[in-house]
């Protein structure tokens, strides 16, 4: 199935590792085919990696990505076991994640993290 995929004005797009940028008018792209991507709106630079979790999310797009996923899923287990250790209740979505991650649904388990991001923030904002 086709995937349809509407580019802003200058928005950016990477497919199999190839950045996309759109340059001056809104753009319409049909993607035929299976490929990797990701959109501006759903990439965490590594700059911007500021907590363990949006660390987390870096390693998920590299391992989604990757050609070889061995290494960044090896980075993925220990930081997801270090998310653990300083927020216990990441529990349920570093679970749902990896449930991804052994599904090969690579770019569900970069959705999840986003949402272990929020709850992160969540958590940080209610700690002492």
């Amino acid at each position: 199935m086709p995937l349809k995929i509407e580019l802003k004005s200058s928005e950016r797009l990477i497919i199999n590792g190839a950045l996309i940028r759109n340059l001056d008018r809104k753009a319409t792209l049909l993607v035929e085919g299976r490929c990797k991507f990701l959109r501006e709106s759903e990439i965490i630079r590594e700059s911007e990696a500021d907590t363990p979790c949006k660390k987390l999310c870096v390693t998920l797009q590299v391992l989604y990505l990757a050609d070889d996923p061995a290494a960044p899923e090896n980075l993925f287990v220990q930081q997801s076991t270090e998310v653990l250790a300083l927020m216990p209740s990441a529990g349920p979505f570093l679970l749902a994640i990896h449930d991804a991650i052994a599904a090969q649904e690579y770019h569900r388990a970069i959705k999840l993290a986003k949402q272990l991001v929020a709850h992160e923030a969540a958590f940080v904002a209610v700690a002492p």
